[in-house]
């Protein structure tokens, strides 16, 4: 408990500082300064070979440098570069000068504590090519100065310190800055990727709605309009021939029940992997085709299917799209011609793609399916071809009537089936 309630309270003061940068450069500089007096007042050569701590003298030269150096960090953040050059100036001053004080030359290179600080500064926030060259121009200034006016001989140890420290806050900045780089181009990526994620599951939802958008609209077109077309028959006739119009009740019945399951069926693919009532039929296809078929021509319209043999099966993709094709052209003939049309249903196959044609003779006037419909029909068929790679084609002919003639590739659609 104690751990963590000082963790704790670290965590706090590092976050305070961190809210107040010019206060923790404040308390940055003050210890710079401490630290530049104690060297200064340490005796490091003794008889013993052990540094004596407070037997030497602080001049007040010597103090009014390091005060000068050190307050400057206080803007080390705002403003690295210059303070950088005010540091190295007190340090180079303090080394070069001859302060007649009898104050010894290796008391005054510890004002160099204050241009390592400001030297990694610059090097922790500039980049590695302005880094490197200040890094390199202050190293040599402050050690050069040293070894030429600082403590004699010009390899003494003092010297060769300010050299090391130096050096070392030039490499330890940049590779501060490097790591700070590095963990933003991390964080970066990782905010792109969880943006790309939502974006992407955005598309799949808004492209999973379309496609059960397209097969309600198929379902409910194409049964409604067969209801529609019987129910007027079973009325027109129920007087006079009741068999006839016991018999149109009978297809609307069918075609009601048939609506019903493939909503159903459509409707259970929002249903989630444990509810109950999953659907189980398989969705149609052109094995199914005759049936689709054979209630149109119960409805009144004349339809002719040329459908080759099947030589082996095609993608679940390709024949459900092609069934519903066939199905949405097929209603759009019996709503918006009726049922004094004649329909032609063409299948053909060859090794790369179906090809799906069905048109009409606009029952003898031409045909303005197109205009007088609310386009739904002809859009998701478009749809339905463009996500499987293909290609829609619809419009009227030149002796009146409509033709619409979907491409569906074979291999697309294969490949796509893997991929899912």
């Amino acid at each position: 408990m104690t751990t963590l309630s000082g963790a704790a309270r670290v965590s706090e003061v590092r976050g305070w500082l961190q809210a107040h940068p010019y206060v923790a450069d404040a308390l940055l500089a003050l210890g710079t300064f401490v630290a530049v007096l104690i060297g200064a007042a340490t005796q490091p050569h003794s008889a013993d070979g052990r540094p004596h701590f407070g037997e030497r003298e602080v001049h007040a030269q010597t103090l009014l440098l390091a005060a000068l150096s050190c307050s400057t960090l206080v803007m080390r953040r705002r403003m690295p570069l210059p303070v950088l050059c005010c540091t190295t100036f007190f340090t180079v001053l303090g080394l070069v000068m001859d302060l007649n004080t009898g104050a010894p030359s290796d008391q005054r290179a510890v004002l160099s504590i204050a241009t390592v600080v400001a030297l990694y500064t610059v090097c922790a926030r500039t980049d590695r090519s302005t880094s490197w060259r200040v890094g390199a121009a202050t190293v040599l200034v402050i050690t050069g100065a040293a070894m030429l006016f600082g403590a004699r001989p010009w390899f003494a140890q003092e010297n060769l310190g300010i050299l090391g420290w130096s050096g070392l806050a030039a490499a330890v900045g940049d590779a501060v800055r490097s790591r700070r780089a590095f963990v933003d181009a991390i964080q970066e990526r990782a905010e792109r990727a969880e943006r790309t994620r939502e974006e992407e599951a955005r598309r799949r939802v808004a492209e999973e709605r379309m496609r059960i958008a397209r097969e309600l609209h198929d379902v409910v077109a194409h049964h409604i309009a067969l209801v529609n077309v019987q129910a007027g028959v079973a009325s027109h006739v129920l007087d006079k021939r009741p068999d006839q119009a016991k018999q149109a009740l009978a297809h609307v019945r069918e075609a009601s029940r048939h609506a019903l399951d493939e909503l159903q069926s459509t409707v259970g693919l929002l249903r989630q992997s444990g509810d109950p009532a999953a659907p189980t039929e398989p969705a149609p296809g052109l094995g199914v085709l005759d049936e689709l078929v054979e209630g149109f021509v119960r409805a009144g319209l004349t339809v002719e299917l040329d459908l080759p043999a099947q030589t082996s099966p095609l993608p679940s993709a390709v024949d459900l799209t092609a069934y519903r094709v066939v199905q949405e052209a097929l209603t759009n003939v019996q709503k918006h011609v009726g049922t004094g049309a004649h329909a032609w249903v063409r299948i053909a196959r060859d090794r790369t793609s179906l090809e799906v044609t069905v048109f009409d003779d606009g029952g003898g006037q031409a045909q303005q399916a197109a205009v007088t419909g609310s386009g739904l029909g002809l859009r998701g068929m478009r749809e339905r071809a463009a996500a499987l790679h293909g290609s829609c084609e619809a419009g009227p002919l030149e002796d009146g009537g409509f033709r619409v003639h979907v491409r569906l590739p074979l291999q697309a659609a294969a490949e796509e089936g893997k991929s899912a």
